[in-house]
C-alpha cells in the first residue's frame, strides 16, 4: 500500500468523527500492520512536510505504539517486523529525528530509546559512529539528541552492564566538550543554544550518575568540563526574552541549564568528591575535587542565593539543588569554615524566608485548596521544594554544627514569637508566625532531647501554639494542628494541656478551610497514638468518624487511611458497632480513588496510593472484629465487588492488599460463602498468568479453602478445585525455569490438601509424587528440598502402603528413603543439622518416617527399618526439645505483646487433652533414646535462615491435633 492511502487510513483511524469509519480504519490497519514495508510507509508519513500535521501527529503515535510492543518482543516471542525492514527503520529515524517539530520529535525520541536499549550495540554498532561523524557535522543536534538517549540506557547500569559506556565516552566526550566550548563564547545566544548545552549537560549526567569514567580522571581533561559548568552557574541568565508567566519561567531553556549543572556539581560533589566515601583509587580524584572545586562552587551557589535575597527570581528547582549542596558541606570541616561567615544571612535572610508562607502558597490555598494539600503531603514535591531544602539544612546543622547554631536559631524563633504576640492585630506577622511554627515543628526531636528547650515544650505549645488553633489565618490553624500533632507524645506536666490540644485538633476537623481539616487528621493520629486515657475519645468516637469520612469523600491521601487504621487498631473490639459502616464508607473511597488514578495517566500517583491506603485499613477492621465472627457476614458484600475486580489484572497494585482481605474473610468467617469461593478461580488465573510472585500470598486464602470448606474443595466439579490446583501445580512444579525460593508454597499446598483430606483423595497421591520426584532430582537449596521430602512424608502418613507402593512401581523406594534418611543426619559445621529446621518440618517427618514403620513386615528391605527407626528417635527428642525451648521463649515474652498471640506452638495446642503426653514422651521416649548408641539430640541454635520460615507458619493444619509421641508409642507398642 502507497504511503497516500495508508496516510488516509491513519487520518480515519485517529480523526474520522464517524464511529463506523473509525472502526473500519482501524480494522484495516490492524490487518496491513504486519506486512513487509508496513513501519517504513507510516515513517515516510511521520517525516512527510506537506502532509497534515495531524496525520503526521497520528501516524508518528501509530509507529511509536508499534515499536514499543512489536520491535524487541517479550517472553520468546518471535519478532512480526522484518530484519531488512528494521534496518530500513534505523538509519531513516537518524535522518530525519532533527528534522521534525518538537511534538513529533517527542514521540520519535520514544521509539528511538525503544530501538536504542533493544538494539545497541549487538544489532546497532555503527550508531556511535553516526553520532561522531554529526557531532563534527550540520547535525549536531540531532547526534546529541540521539547520544542523550544511548546515555540514558547506561544511566542506572554498573559492572559488566556498563561496560558499552566507555566507549561512547571516550569517543564522543572530546567533540562534546568542543561543542560546549564553542557554545559558551556564542555572544547573545539563542534559546537553541541553551537546549543544545541542556542535551550536553543530560549527557553527562547520564554517564557519571553510578561511575565515574576514567577519561574525566586526568586533571585536565576533567577541570576542562569543570570551567564551563562553573561558566554557566555564574553567569546570569538572559533578560531577553525570559517569559514572566512563573510555571512557563522556570521551564525555559536557560534555567533548566542552570539546573542541569547545579545537578550534576552536586552528583560530583556527594558520590565522588567525598574523601571518606571512596574507595583507594578513586581517594585521588575527591581530593582534587574539594581541592580545586568545591570551595568555589560553594561560592557561586551562595552568589545565586543572594539573589533571591534581595527580590530577584531563581527557580524553586536551583534553589533546591543549591541548598542540597550546602546541606551536604556542613558536616566537612574545610567547607563548613568557608559557609561559617554567612550563615546568619544565609540562615536569617534566605533560609527562613523560604520557610515562611508566601504568595503563591496563598494563591493556592485559595484557588486550589486540594492542590494545596496534595503538594503538602506529596514526597516527590519534597525533592524539589526550596522549603523542605530549608528544613533539611536547618535540620543538619543543628545536628551537626548545634553548639554554634542551635542556640542562636532558637532565640531567633522566640523573637520571632515575641514581634508576633507584641504587634497590633492588623500587623501581626502571620506568615513569618508560620515559618517560626514550621521551624519548631521540624526541630522537634532535637528540641525533645537538648535542656533547656525540653523542659519549656509545653509552655511553649500553650503559650505560641495552641491561640493559633483559633487564629483568622487559615494557614496558621493548619500549622498549629501539625505542631501540636509532633508534640503530641511529650510528658505534659498539666493533663489538661494534652486534652486541649486534641480536643483542638478534633476541632480542627470540621474546619471550614480543606488544608486546615486535612492537617487536623494527620495530627488526631499522634495523638491517639500518644493517648494513655481512651476515654478522652470514646465520648466523640462516632462524631469523629463522620467528620473522618466526609474528610475521605472530598481528599485521596494514604495518610487518612494510615489515621483510621490507628484508631482501629487502638480501640480493638471497640470499633465492632462501626466496622460495617466503616468498610461501607473505605469502599466507597477506594472505587473513587481508583476512578480518579485510571482518570489520567499524567497525574501523580496520589490516588493509587490513597486506594493503597483504604484497603490497609480494611484489613485492621477485620483483623479488630477476628473474635466476632458475625460481623464477617455483614461486611463480605461490602468487599465482594473489590475483591472480584482487583483479582484480576485490574488489580496489579493492590493484589496483595486485596488477598489480605480475602485472607482475613476466609479465615475468620463462620463459613466461607459460595461468593468466596467463586474467587478461587480468579486467584489460579492471576497465579499462572503473572501474579506468580503472590503465590505465598495466595496460599493463605488456598490453605483456608481447603482446610474450612474440605466438603466443597472434594466435591465441586464446576469448577473442579481438585483439578484446578492440580493444574497450577504440576504446571510451576514442571518449569525449570521458575526459581525454587518461588515454588515454596507449591510443597506446601500438596502437604495441606494430603493432611486434610486424608483417605480422600487417593487418585492424587501418585501424580503428586511424581512432579515432587521430578523436581527433586534437580533441586539445589536444601531448604526446598525439605519441602519436597515432607511431601513424600506426608504422603506416607496419609497411606503408607499406597505411597510405598507408588515408588516401588516408580523403582525409587530405597533411593528416596536413602535421601531423607541422609538429609535428616546432615550437620553443619557448628554440630547442629542442616535440615528440616521448622517445628512444623520436624513433625510432618515423624508423623511419615512413624507410618513408615507401621508398614507390615516384610513390605520393606530388613535393613532399612533400624536407619528409621534411629532417625526417628533422634527426630522425636529434637522435637521435644524444640518445643520446650519455644515454650521458654514464650514465657519470657512481654506478655502486652499481642503481636505474637498467633504464633502457637504444638504443645500448647495439646494443653487440653486427656491424656498425659508428658508421661509418654518423658520417661518411656528417654529409655527408648538410650537405646540409640551414637546418637546426639540437636536443637537448631542460630542457624535459620529466612528460607525456614514464612508466614504461614501460623497456619491451621490437619496433623495440629496428633500428638507424634502417641503415634510413636502406639506404633513401637
Amino acid at each position: 500500500m502507497d504511503p497516500s492511502r495508508l496516510a488516509v487510513i491513519i487520518a480515519a483511524a485517529a480523526c474520522s468523527p464517524n464511529p463506523n469509519d473509525r472502526k473500519a480504519a482501524e480494522q484495516s490497519l490492524d490487518q496491513i500492520k504486519h506486512t513487509p514495508q508496513h513501519l517504513i510507509r507510516v515513517l515516510q508519513i511521520v517525516v512527510d512536510g506537506g502532509c497534515d500535521p495531524a496525520v503526521r501527529q497520528a501516524a508518528c503515535i501509530h509507529f511509536k505504539n508499534f515499536i514499543a510492543k512489536h520491535w524487541d518482543p517479550h517472553s520468546g516471542d518471535q519478532s512480526k517486523i522484518l530484519p531488512s525492514d528494521k534496518n530500513v527503520v534505523r538509519d531513516q529515524i537518524l535522518v530525519y529525528v532533527s528534522q521534525l517539530p518538537p511534538i513529533l520529535r517527542v514521540q520519535m525520541g520514544e521509539c528511538l530509546k525503544t530501538i536504542i536499549y533493544a538494539d545497541y550495540p549487538e544489532q546497532w554498532p555503527h550508531l556511535l559512529d553516526w553520532v561522531k561523524h554529526n557531532l563534527q557535522d550540520q547535525q549536531v543536534y540531532g547526534a546529541l539528541f540521539v547520544l542523550r538517549i544511548l546515555s540514558s540506557k547506561y544511566e542506572f547500569k554498573s559492572d559488566e552492564d556498563r561496560a558499552p559506556i566507555y566507549r561512547v565516552v571516550e569517543e564522543t566526550f572530546p567533540h562534546l566538550l568542543n561543542i560546549f566550548n564553542k557554545l559558551i563564547h556564542i555572544e547573545n545566544p539563542s534559546l537553541e543554544v541553551a537546549d543544545h548545552i541542556k542535551l550536553i549537560c543530560k549527557i553527562f549526567w547520564s554517564c557519571i550518575y553510578l561511575e565515574l569514567p576514567r577519561p574525566l580522571f586526568d586533571p585536565t581533561f576533567f577541570n576542562a568540563w569543570m570551567v564551563l559548568f562553573l561558566n554557566i552557574l555564574e553567569r546570569p541568565v538572559p533578560v531577553e526574552g525570559q517569559p514572566e508567566d512563573p510555571e512557563l519561567r522556570k521551564s525555559w531553556g536557560w534555567w533548566k541549564t542552570k539546573k542541569w549543572v547545579a545537578h550534576i556539581l552536586n552528583r560530583l560533589y556527594t558520590r565522588f568528591g567525598d574523601i571518606k566515601l571512596q574507595n583507594p583509587d578513586n581517594k585521588a580524584f575527591a581530593q582534587m575535587f574539594q581541592m580545586n572545586y568545591a570551595a568555589k562552587i560553594l561560592e557561586c551557589h551562595l552568589k545565586l542565593l543572594n539573589a533571591i535575597r534581595i527580590g530577584e527570581y531563581l527557580p524553586d528547582r536551583v534553589i533546591n539543588l543549591i541548598l542540597q549542596y550546602l546541606s551536604n558541606s556542613i558536616p566537612k570541616s574545610s567547607m563548613y569554615s568557608l559557609l561559617q561567615p554567612h550563615l546568619d544571612v544565609l540562615l536569617f535572610e534566605v533560609i527562613f524566608p523560604l520557610m515562611c508562607f508566601n504568595d503563591n502558597d496563598q494563591m493556592l490555598w485559595e484557588e486550589d485548596p486540594h492542590e494545596y494539600v496534595r503538594k503538602g503531603y506529596d514526597i516527590i514535591e519534597d525533592l524539589y521544594s526550596p522549603r523542605t531544602a530549608s528544613m533539611d539544612f536547618v535540620t543538619e546543622l543543628v545536628r551537626k554544627r548545634g553548639k554554634d547554631n542551635f542556640p542562636k536559631f532558637i532565640q531567633f524563633i522566640v523573637g520571632t514569637f515575641t514581634r508576633y504576640d507584641e504587634a497590633p492585630p492588623e500587623q501581626k506577622p502571620y506568615r513569618q508566625k508560620d515559618g517560626a511554627l514550621l521551624a519548631v515543628g521540624t526541630l522537634c526531636d532535637k528540641l525533645r532531647q537538648t535542656e533547656p528547650y525540653k523542659s519549656e515544650l509545653e509552655n511553649m505549645l500553650v503559650r505560641h501554639v495552641f491561640p493559633e488553633f483559633s487564629s483568622p489565618a487559615g494557614h496558621l490553624r493548619a500549622k498549629a494542628a501539625w505542631v501540636a500533632g509532633q508534640y503530641a507524645n511529650i510528658n505534659f506536666s498539666d493533663q489538661t494541656n494534652f486534652s486541649k490540644a486534641l480536643h483542638c485538633v478534633i476541632s480542627g476537623m470540621r474546619d471550614p478551610e480543606l488544608p486546615v481539616r486535612v492537617d487536623s487528621v494527620f495530627a488526631l493520629r499522634s495523638f491517639i497514638e500518644a493517648c494513655k486515657n481512651l476515654d478522652e475519645i470514646r465520648p466523640v468516637l462516632p462524631q469523629l468518624l463522620d467528620e473522618f469520612f466526609k474528610l475521605m469523600n472530598e481528599v485521596e491521601n494514604e495518610d487518612l487511611a494510615f489515621t483510621l487504621e490507628t484508631i482501629v487498631y487502638k480501640f480493638g473490639e471497640e470499633i465492632s458497632p462501626y466496622a460495617l459502616g466503616l468498610c461501607q464508607n473505605l469502599a466507597s473511597a477506594f472505587w473513587r480513588c481508583i476512578d480518579s488514578d485510571n482518570g489520567d495517566d499524567e497525574t501523580d500517583d496520589s490516588g493509587a496510593l490513597a486506594a493503597v491506603g483504604c484497603l490497609r485499613a480494611i484489613s485492621t477492621i477485620l483483623e479488630s472484629i477476628s473474635s466476632l465472627p458475625h460481623l464477617y457476614g455483614q461486611i463480605e458484600p461490602q468487599l465482594l465487588p473489590i475483591m472480584r475486580k482487583m483479582l484480576t489484572t485490574d488489580g496489579q497494585d493492590v493484589f496483595e492488599e486485596v488477598l489480605e482481605i480475602v485472607s482475613y474473610i476466609t479465615t475468620f468467617s463462620p463459613t466461607i460463602s459460595l461468593e468466596m469461593w467463586s474467587l478461587w478461580p480468579l486467584m489460579m488465573q492471576a497465579l499462572v498468568d503473572w501474579a506468580i510472585d503472590f503465590f505465598p500470598n495466595i496460599l493463605v486464602p488456598l490453605h483456608n479453602y481447603i482446610t474450612r470448606g474440605t466438603e466443597r474443595y472434594l466435591t465441586c466439579k464446576e469448577p473442579d478445585y481438585q483439578q484446578s490446583l492440580w493444574s497450577v501445580v504440576s504446571l510451576f512444579m514442571a518449569n525449570k525455569n521458575i526459581d525454587e525460593s518461588d515454588l515454596v508454597p507449591a510443597p506446601k499446598l500438596i502437604g495441606i490438601v494430603l493432611q486434610t483430606c486424608k483417605g480422600q483423595v487417593d487418585q492424587w497421591v501418585e501424580p503428586y509424587l511424581r512432579i515432587t520426584l521430578d523436581r527433586l532430582r534437580g533441586a539445589e537449596k536444601s531448604s526446598f528440598k525439605c519441602l519436597l521430602i515432607e511431601v513424600i512424608a506426608n504422603t506416607f502418613y496419609y497411606n503408607a502402603p499406597l505411597a510405598l507402593g507408588i515408588l516401588q512401581r516408580f523403582g525409587v523406594a530405597t533411593e528416596i528413603l536413602t535421601i531423607w534418611l541422609r538429609m535428616l543426619q546432615e550437620k553443619k559445621k557448628s554440630g547442629v543439622h542442616a535440615n528440616f529446621k521448622r517445628e512444623h518440618g520436624k513433625k510432618v517427618c515423624i508423623l511419615g518416617l512413624t507410618s513408615v514403620l507401621c508398614l507390615p513386615a516384610g513390605q520393606l528391605p530388613g535393613e532399612v527399618l533400624p536407619p528409621v527407626f534411629r532417625a526417628l528417635l533422634e527426630l522425636l527428642v529434637a522435637y521435644k526439645d524444640q518445643l520446650t525451648e519455644a515454650a521458654k521463649a514464650e514465657e519470657e515474652e512481654d506478655e502486652d505483646d499481642d503481636n505474637m498471640d498467633d504464633f502457637q506452638t504444638d504443645d500448647e495446642d495439646d494443653e487440653g487433652d486427656d491424656e498425659n503426653p508428658d508421661e509418654t514422651d518423658g520417661s518411656t521416649l528417654r529409655k527408648l533414646a538410650a537405646q540409640a548408641k551414637d546418637f546426639r539430640s540437636y536443637s537448631d541454635d542460630d542457624d535459620y535462615s529466612d528460607d525456614d520460615f514464612s508466614d504461614d507458619e501460623e497456619l491451621d493444619t490437619a496433623i495440629d491435633e496428633v500428638d507424634p509421641f502417641i503415634l510413636f508409642m502406639d506404633a513401637v507398642t
